[in-house]
């Protein structure tokens, strides 16, 4: 491991909580595709699979947040726990009534149900903000490894998710999830010691909600069309690889996507770059919009494979840089719930794409569908470019002062303006 990243590891409890993140959030590349894979292993019908997905994913956007502004309370334990245990719940619910046939308006309550599993992902990068807020070099680098553990999950999950409902039984993969989920929790919970200080809010205590802040307002806007970029790429590229005869090849073709973006994370990570955050952020979400347009051209199961590949190189940049962004305009009692409204809006985006998505496969076919994709490229480009002027001015309506690298902390900033 680069030493940038051996460093960040010498915190106390950094590696157990770390590695209980990994498991834990290993279900949000698995529930989603598993529930495609298991629809469609049973029924056929892409387009009842992708209105299944869009429901546990919008279920997820509306409830998500509430959780983590729970947990910026009351603490990760006491939230935390109750919330995965009635995801774990209704997952299997759901399990039982798509293996017995039950009527189609069962399978979207129980996905609705499901929609309250935490954001894992938001819950380790706030325990290291919590450790590294005052050193902003390593909390870059901590924000980067967390987005190649994002792309790791990526890359395993949904061979794993679709290995397993295509060569053991179609429900294996959502309760593979499941379990993760329950294993990942009850492991970080148990870990005190390094777990954020909530911030209970008393009657002097602001109650409005993080998504005041204009910039992420701005941030969560253009991520619900680049949800819909990662939900449109799952269900097309499942339904083209089964037109061509080879269903479980698309696990591996969507890792090939995820292992882009892992080596450009990992890259990313060991540099310190100068220039404003909010730059490096458009041009890597039109970087993400423009190369969805090779997609469109794929004839084959390997020249996808690459396409999704080069396309995958400018995901993890742009994550790294969008957390960053969050703790510079999200008060640090409102920062899990900051991190969870971009995973709404990703969740929002990823319903709409796989929806839409799958319509437009039974309508007119699987490579068709990347059109979905090129089109929330281009939407995506369109929102960042229109909030840029909002994104550069912090919460308080001052220039945030980024010329150095992402990870300067708000405090640091803060103090440079009072000493001026």
């Amino acid at each position: 491991m680069p030493s940038p990243y051996r460093a960040i590891f010498a915190a106390p409890g950094s590696r157990s909580f770390s590695a209980a993140g990994l498991i834990g959030r290993m279900p949000l590349s698995m529930v989603g595709v598993g529930i495609l894979t298991m629809i469609s292993q049973l029924t056929g019908r892409y387009s009842l699979a992708g209105a299944l997905t869009a429901t546990l994913a919008l279920s997820a956007a509306a409830i998500g947040p509430q959780v983590s502004r729970l947990v910026d309370q009351y603490g990760q334990r006491r939230v935390l726990r109750p919330a995965s245990l009635l995801a774990a719940v209704a997952v299997a619910g759901l399990l039982l009534c798509a293996a017995n046939n039950a009527p189609d308006w069962t399978l979207f309550v129980f996905s609705a149900l499901a929609g309250c599993v935490p954001s894992v992902g938001s819950m380790i990068r706030a325990r290291w903000t919590a450790i590294y807020r005052d050193s902003p070099r390593e909390l870059h680098t901590a924000y980067s490894l967390e987005s190649v553990l994002d792309e790791v999950c990526f890359i395993f999950g949904p061979i794993l998710a679709i290995g397993l409902s295509t060569t053991w039984f179609p429900e294996a993969g959502p309760l593979v999830a499941g379990v993760f989920l329950l294993v990942g929790v009850w492991w970080l919970t148990a870990q005190r010691a390094t777990e954020p200080v909530p911030h209970p809010r008393g009657a002097d205590t602001d109650r409005t909600s993080a998504l005041r802040s204009p910039g992420l307002q701005v941030l969560m806007a253009t991520f619900v069309a680049t949800g819909a970029i990662f939900g449109s790429i799952d269900v097309v590229t499942l339904a083209f690889a089964e037109e061509r005869g080879h269903k479980a090849a698309a696990s591996f073709i969507l890792a090939v996507w995820a292992v882009g973006s892992c080596l450009a994370g990992i890259v990313f990570g060991l540099l310190h770059l100068k220039g404003k955050a909010e730059r490096r952020w458009v041009l890597g979400i039109c970087a993400m919009a423009v190369s969805m347009i090779p997609l469109l051209l794929a004839g084959n199961l390997p020249f996808l494979a690459v396409a999704l590949f080069v396309s995958g190189l400018a995901i993890a940049p742009t994550m790294i840089t969008t957390m960053a962004l969050i703790e510079a305009h999200v008060p640090r009692a409102k920062l899990t719930e900051g991190m969870t409204w971009i995973s709404t809006g990703l969740a929002v985006g990823v319903a709409l794409g796989s929806s839409v998505a799958g319509w437009v496969i039974d309508a007119a076919g699987a490579k068709t569908g990347y059109v979905v994709s090129i089109s929330a490229g281009a939407a995506a480009a369109a929102v960042a470019f229109a909030g840029y002027r909002r994104l550069t001015r912090s919460a308080q309506g001052e220039e945030p002062s980024n010329d150095g690298y992402d990870g300067d902390s708000r405090d640091e900033r803060d103090t440079d303006r009072r000493v001026a």
